[in-house]
């Protein structure tokens, strides 16, 4: 039996994988990849890596730490988690059973798509999906934000600061009904495009415009510097769902030191309730979610 499973190899996993290694606790970390959402870059023509702050280089780090003690981690996706035997039981998809005195969830959440042709192709060149990492870039750009929740709210809020314009392609008109939502409407470089459908992005080496429908069936096409698809994220916390308590977004609830509803289990990053979903935010939670663990674990070892 391990002391601790952490599942999930993004910055707040890695992070509490190695903080757990250096309390000396007999640790086994689970994943399907190493890195997480920090294998993905946004890549435009004008930037350059100095002008972007991000986690990357701690949760390499952490990485090539990880990927030297192979005895510390098992590259395999996790089904399910079940109490068992006063710990826990780490199921996996090839139904290999793992047992722990505690876990720790940090898997994440995944963008939803828009499901159109140039998506893939031109993601991270020019399309990506969190405008919050990425808005100071946009000094005097033309921009696209696509998506009808809170998080494109945001987006587009954060933009318009920088921003020479923002269209934003949102069919949610209860959005609006908010502060941020009122001063984006009047606003003199956001322009809110209700009832558009996007179709198609279009682009060369980068994405260079967004083909829509526009509510009467015409199909028309805006250019912009960079597009960002928020609608929102939906967390990858399937395998706990009958184990821990979840919000109505279907994250994990945590409180301030990433204990959950049931005492042994934690969890950190975008899987939980936490504010922003950021790399480095990430790495600190991870960092807490260990130092938590430790503790509750400090009387059984």
């Amino acid at each position: 039996m391990y002391d601790l499973i952490i599942i999930g190899g993004g910055p707040a996993g890695l992070t509490a994988a190695i903080y757990a290694i250096r309390k000396r606790l007999n640790v086994l970390l689970l994943t399907k990849d190493m890195g997480g959402k920090t294998n993905f870059r946004l890549a435009l023509p004008w930037i350059h890596e100095y002008q972007v702050v991000r986690g990357l280089e701690v949760v390499n780090k952490f990485r090539t730490e990880l990927e030297y003690l192979d005895f510390a981690r098992h590259i395999e996706e996790v089904d399910r988690v079940d109490k068992k035997n006063g710990g826990f039981a780490v199921v996996t998809k090839s139904e290999t059973e793992l047992e722990a005195k505690a876990v720790i969830i940090a898997t994440g959440a995944r963008q939803v798509r828009m499901g159109i042709p140039g998506e893939k192709e031109f993601t991270m060149k020019g399309l990506c999906y969190s405008a919050l990492s990425y808005a100071p870039l946009f000094i005097d750009r033309n921009t696209i934000v696509i998506g009808d929740e809170d998080l494109a709210l945001r987006s587009t809020g954060e933009l318009a600061t920088v921003a020479k314009h923002v269209y934003m392609v949102c069919n949610n008109e209860k959005i609006f009904d908010s502060p941020l939502g009122r001063k984006l409407k009047s606003a003199g470089n956001v322009t809110v495009l209700k009832g558009y459908e996007a179709l198609e992005v279009k682009g060369d080496e980068y994405a260079r415009s967004l083909r829509l429908k526009d509510p009467s069936g015409k199909t028309v096409e805006y250019e912009a510097d960079a597009m960002f698809v928020e609608k929102a994220l939906t967390p990858n916390s399937g395998m706990v769902k009958d184990l821990v308590k979840l919000d109505e977004r279907g994250r994990i609830i945590v409180d301030d030191v990433n204990r959950t509803s049931v005492p042994g289990v934690f969890a950190a990053g975008d899987v939980t309730n936490s504010f922003a979903e950021q790399a480095l935010i990430s790495v600190g939670e991870g960092a807490k979610a260990a130092l938590s663990a430790y503790e509750y674990l400090l009387p059984m070892l």
